[in-house]
């Protein structure tokens, strides 16, 4: 077993685009409710407020899994992840967006084999990306779906070496968890640590975590 452990946010981590952003501007029909709105006074948890969102989208399930491309994930994962796992790493996806579109990214990529959590979804024309609560999972969190400090936590109890990645809000508290030479943030999370002065290293691309972790130049 490997002694070390990258977890790792997805959109806007692995991929630059997030999921929601991209079915918003292509498969949305009219003035949306402010669902973040909602969620930054507390009158609806970050779950509700994705599934919210994930439910105007109005399209047919193909043209939905025709964008995927557009959330462009980091095209050297696949090199990456093997570079990782020759060092002792393991890699686990953490996400508060749902598993629907990243098994089939990963799947595109020859990556199925990754241990990912997130919300399961089911796609209905009528009733958009159906996101379900992943009540099933020993980390679900009714706030979150997920709770990625809950992974952070139980990784750090089984391996010697714990590294997170993430780029938004609820990335903030499994990041602090973490010690400052393995905790990676780039968008949003990387200027809350910085206006916090808190460590951490930056990356525009998720596979430079992987050449820093692994100590070895980037595979070709």
């Amino acid at each position: 077993m490997p002694s070390s452990v990258l977890i790792t946010d997805f959109d806007g981590t692995i991929s630059r685009v997030d999921f929601y952003e991209l079915a918003l501007e292509h498969c949305s029909q009219g003035s949306l409710p402010d669902y973040w709105q909602g969620y930054s006074t507390g009158r609806l948890t970050h779950f509700e407020a994705m599934a919210g969102i994930f439910r105007q989208i109005r399209c047919s399930e193909s043209t939905l899994q025709n964008l995927l491309p557009r959330m462009e994930v980091d095209p050297a994962l696949p090199s990456a992840v093997a570079q990782l796992n020759d060092s002792g790493w393991d890699v686990v996806i953490v996400s508060n967006g749902s598993s629907w579109y990243i098994d089939q990214l990963l799947a595109a990529m020859g990556l199925s084999h990754l241990e990912v959590h997130s919300n399961p979804g089911r796609f209905a024309e009528k009733d958009g990306l159906i996101l379900g609560p992943p009540v099933g999972s020993r980390f679900y969190s009714p706030e979150y779906g997920i709770d990625k400090s809950a992974v952070v936590l139980d990784a750090l109890h089984r391996y010697d070496g714990v590294a997170f990645a993430g780029n938004g809000p609820p990335d903030e508290k499994p990041a602090l968890l973490v010690d400052p030479s393995r905790r990676f943030a780039t968008g949003w999370l990387a200027g809350q640590l910085q206006r916090n002065s808190v460590p951490f290293h930056p990356f525009r691309q998720w596979s430079e975590i992987a050449h820093h972790l692994s100590g070895a130049a980037p595979r070709r």
